[in-house]
This record gives C-alpha cells, structure tokens and sequence, in this order.
C-alpha cells in the first residue's frame, strides 16, 4: 500500500463523453513539476488555490493541444492530502485523452477506480463512512440523497460515531490498564463505572443502528403495492402517479396480470410503485399466478395503497381485502371521484381517513402524494439528514458491535473477570473498526500512557 502510496496518479475526473469543460486530476508528489512538464506560460507563478492559465504543450515538439485553467492543492490541504493539480481544459475526449497520455509519457500513472478517495482515505482526511458517502453522494438519484450524501461526506454520521469509538478505546484502556499495571498503582475500574461506561455506549450506538430504519428510506426508497379488486382503478391511479401510461387500462377485469414495477421520486424520496393483479375468487390458472403474486407483494410492501371504487357500492370483497390488511399501516384511496359517488363512502373515508381521487382527471394525486411523503416522515424518520445510518454494512457493523457489547454488560454482570469483559470489548472495536477505519494496538498503548503515570 505505501508503494501505491508513493506514486503520482492521474486520471479524467469528468464523466465520459463531449463537454464543454474536462478535468484531469494529478495527486502526489510529482503532481506540480509533471503538470509543470506539459504546461507553459503561467507555471511560474503557480500559486495554491490560485487558478492560472497556461497552454497544455507536447513536450519537445512544442506542438500546442488546448489552453487550461490550472489549479494547485498543496498537501496537506487538498482532498487527498497530497499535491493535486487540477487542469481544466475543453471537455473533448481527443483532448483530455492526448492530455492524460502526455502526463503518464512524463511518469504519472493511471489512477484506479476510487483511487483518489482511498488516498484521502490513508492520508487521513476522512473516515471509511465518510469515504462510501463520497460514493452515495455521486450515484445520488435525488435531491434528498445528495443532501443526506453531502451531509455524511462533511461528517455529520463520523461526528456522531467518534465519540462512541472514542468512548470504547477509552474503557479497553481502562480495563487494560488496571490488569496490566495493578503495581503501578493503576486501580481497577469498579463495576458501577464499567456499568455507566457500558450503557452510555451501547445506548448510543443501538440509537444510531435503529436509525437504518429511516436511513434504509433515503437510499433504498419505499415499495408501494397498489392493491384492490378488479376494475376498481388500480392501473389508472399507478398511471396517475407515474405520469406516464405504463400500465395497460381496460374495463376487461383481470387485464392486469403481472406485478409491473416502476420508481418515482416524491420531494426527493424514491418510491418503487407495483401495479399488482385485482384480488378475487378465480379459477383461472394464470390469474390465479397473478392475484398470488400481488399477495405477496401486499404482504412484501413498506407501505399499501388500497384502491376503492367510489362509483360503485362498498362490497364485501373490499371488506376482505381490509380484513386482509389487518392492523398494518396502509392508505385507503377511493378513486373515481369524477363520477357520482354511492352513499356510504363518507362514514369509511372518515374511519379511515380514505383520500378521494380520480385517476382519470388526476383530481387529488398530487395531495396523495404529498401525504405519502409526511406519511413517511410521521415519525420523523426524515429529520436530521445525514446523521442516521443509510449503508446496510454500517447497519450490520453497529449490529455486531451492539451484540458484542451487550455480551459484555451480561458478563459484567455475571461478575466474571476483566479480562473476559476485554474479549467481547474488543470484538466490538474490531467492528467499529471495520466501519470507521483501524485503530491500532499502539493507539490503545497511547492512550494508556497518556493518562497514567507508568513506571514512575
């Protein structure tokens, strides 16, 4: 890794394809005097942050290939740490390849993919979390994910974990120390400090797991089944939703036949709409597989719309599907509200707060969606962005360490020894450090000098 760490890379940091600007990113410490070797006019007053222009020049030919704005990082202030110069040039493929071609003819080497962000990574300038945020952050597909993204890149979750990882190295020290260095005079930590310890950690970390519930919503989204029997309007509402006629309407009931899925975004939060089978008694094999396989997605979905008709009298065949539901959160949408509506639909749009649309004018869609959204955020599962989890390894790692610190709180307990409280602390800190980055044995070793006067 030092080896990787000692050559100067380079690569196109713009996306593939015509532009009208392109970047080449150069980091390490041949960066400025290899820019400096296809550049000329303004390199001698190269200054950091100070962008200057200068033509990109075929070294010994002097043949000119573009004109370019170049900027200088000095390390360790730039974002891997190291010397980066970045050169914008025009974002033609011929120009920023020829470009790259004259910096690796000159000694950089072609940068791997995430390469950049692994320096920054190993040069210290940010975490493992707030590395794979860098990732989230550009396979954003909304507003919101960036958001939560950018947050978690400038260490909104890391500034919530450091004190937790800090507050374990601290107690593994603690306990260390008092095996180790008992003739010194270092006290062993009584059980009620090790209790206090134990539950400030555990408790926070187990708040931060929990929080993947709402974190799993940013990156992963929220399946919609749209459900009801037959004709009731279940294609049209999936049509409404999408804008788009992606499902085939007819008045020929069981047209739909096959879960048909499809993703949308309602302010920033992704939604994976299934268009299912109408459910009823049937016979027929293949809209049999059907209504079965909308069963499943009912059962499967993070949220139901339960589709009614309006036009026609409430039947027991709805009354079966609510049945069905049971007590898990679903919403109740009486469609068909541009055509005269029965009696009886005020009481149960009242018991359940039902919402009244028509899927064919799109009369009440747009309030439908909106209220999905505060649906969601019901329990304020989308405030504070950033600071819960949205990878399901951070999720699983806190989960580990969770367990293993729970082990610990037993043990402690059960009044067993401090070096079998060490154990399960330390299978806690591996997984945090898995999730955050390694600390090392001499890390621990630190913090037990620096507090206790060894071997005085």
């Amino acid at each position: 890794m030092q080896t990787l760490l000692e050559d100067t890379i380079a690569a196109v940091a713009t996306p593939v394809g015509k532009g009208g600007i392109g970047i080449i990113r150069l980091s390490g410490s041949q960066s400025l005097p290899l820019a400096h070797s296809i550049l000329s006019g303004g390199t001698d007053v190269a200054q950091d942050r100070v962008p200057f222009l200068a033509r990109i020049v075929e070294p010994g030919t002097g043949h000119r290939i573009d004109q370019a704005l170049v900027t200088c990082f000095r390390a360790p202030r730039s974002y891997t740490g190291e010397d980066v110069v970045e050169i914008s040039c025009h974002g033609s493929p011929v120009v920023l390849n020829a470009t790259l071609d004259l910096l690796v003819r000159a000694g950089a080497r072609l940068a791997t993919p995430g390469e950049f962000t692994l320096r920054a990574f190993l040069r210290g300038r940010m975490d493992l979390v707030q590395a794979e945020a860098v990732r989230d952050l550009i396979e954003a597909k909304t507003l919101f994910q960036a958001k939560v993204a950018h947050q978690q890149v400038a260490g909104s979750l890391s500034h919530k974990l450091k004190p937790l990882k800090d507050g374990l190295v601290r107690l593994i020290s603690l306990l260390e120390a008092g095996i180790d260095f008992a003739e010194d005079d270092v006290p062993l930590l009584s059980s009620e400090e090790i209790r206090e310890r134990l539950d400030f950690l555990v408790y926070g970390l187990d708040q931060l797991h929990a929080s993947y519930r709402q974190g799993k919503i940013v990156g992963m989204g929220l399946s919609l089944a749209i459900v009801g029997r037959p004709n009731v309007g279940k294609s049209s509402l999936f049509n409404a939703l999408l804008r788009q006629d992606r499902a085939i309407v007819t008045e020929i009931p069981g047209t739909t036949r096959d879960l048909i899925a499809e993703s949308i975004e309602i302010r920033g939060i992704p939604f994976r709409l299934l268009d299912t089978a109408g459910i009823r008694k049937v016979s027929e094999p293949v809209e049999r597989i059907g209504i079965d396989k909308s069963l499943e997605a009912m059962a499967d979905a993070d949220r139901v719309l339960l589709v009614l008709d309006g036009s026609e009298e409430f039947t027991e065949a709805d009354r079966d599907l609510m049945s069905l539901l049971g007590n898990r959160r679903y919403t109740v949408v009486i469609n068909k509200s541009d055509l005269p509506q029965k009696t009886g639909w005020e009481r149960i749009s009242a018991e359940r707060g039902a919402f009244s649309v028509s899927a064919k004018t799109g009369a009440g869609v747009e309030f439908l969606k909106e209220t999905l959204v505060e649906d969601v955020n019901r329990d304020g599962a989308l405030e504070g962005e950033g600071s819960f989890v949205t990878n399901i390894r951070h999720a699983e790692l806190l989960g580990k360490t969770v367990e293993a610190l729970t082990r610990v709180q037993e043990s402690l307990q059960s009044d067993l020894p401090h070096e079998i409280l060490l154990l399960d602390c330390y299978a806690g800190l591996k997984a945090l450090n898995a999730l955050t980055g390694e600390t090392t044995l001499e890390d621990i070793l630190d913090n037990i000098f620096s507090t206790f006067c060894i071997g005085k």
